[in-house]
């Protein structure tokens, strides 16, 4: 994984060799100890920099949703769907999260809504300071200065992307049917710290062994306050509506607390 979120240093760092026979105090310097203290000093400048931007977002009228899956579960075709059924109705924007390339932006561009790609050069997660660089980026872009919702699309993974807060209002959490039932179990931070599960590509069911029941289930006990949706595709059908009518409520909330 990533040298920025600590991934990958090993759980248990610290080995000692010597005798524990010996006489003297412990003067000696545990490196497990240094290694909490300079991940806690980075999550909590993060979270502060997470605070400021959602800050910034309400007081610009902007809700701001994170997606969060693994890759291929379907974030951009969802993008690209949502943005051609609501693009009459509201003004959206959206920060492109990847590795490498822009072939994401690319295509969230030719939908005609201002869009900024962040490379992370081998990051597995956006965080605060890349968003705030990236919001004031899209800003300077056509419609950039003027939007109802922000859809950031994170670094396609399950495990970093759900630790660090980018100052969203809600983060969305998309799990493919051909991905397996298991993710809410085995990834259990990506949807404690999610507000919205999303299951795509429900018209796969027949040909995957996919207990979607199971997989409601598993997910909210971790968090009952979950809301899930099952999304027959991406790009349309039973259960896009459902979808649409979350983002337009998300955005009547934040306008009537503006009010």
């Amino acid at each position: 994984m990533c040298d920025a979120c600590g991934c990958h240093v090993p759980v248990h760092s610290h080995s000692h060799d010597h005798d524990h026979g010996h006489d003297h105090g412990h003067s000696h310097d545990h490196s497990g100890t240094k290694t909490v203290d300079v991940h806690a000093s980075l999550f909590a400048a993060n979270d502060a920099l997470a605070k400021a931007n959602r800050e910034h977002f309400e007081a610009d009228g902007i809700v701001v949703l994170n997606l969060i899956s693994s890759p291929g579960s379907g974030k951009t075709t969802l993008l690209e769907h949502t943005i051609e059924a609501l693009k009459d109705e509201l003004k959206i924007g959206v920060i492109e999260g990847d590795i490498e390339t822009e072939r994401d932006a690319e295509r969230i561009r030719a939908k005609g809504v201002p869009v900024i790609q962040l490379t992370t050069g081998g990051a597995c997660h956006l965080d605060a300071s890349m968003t705030h660089r990236g919001f004031h980026q899209l800003q300077k872009e056509p419609g950039g200065d003027d939007l109802d919702i922000l859809f950031i699309e994170n670094v396609g993974n399950l495990v970093c992307p759900a630790t660090f807060d980018l100052g969203e209002h809600e983060r969305v959490v998309l799990v493919s049917v051909p991905e397996g039932p298991d993710k809410p179990s085995k990834y259990p931070k990506a949807f404690t710290s999610s507000h919205t599960f999303l299951i795509s590509k429900t018209d796969l069911l027949p040909y995957f062994d996919f207990p979607i029941e199971e997989a409601k289930g598993d997910a909210l006990k971790l968090n009952p306050d979950l809301r899930v949706i099952d999304l027959c595709s991406t790009k349309g059908g039973e259960g896009f509506e459902k979808w649409l009518d979350y983002l337009r409520e998300l955005a009547k909330a934040l306008k009537k607390k503006q009010a």
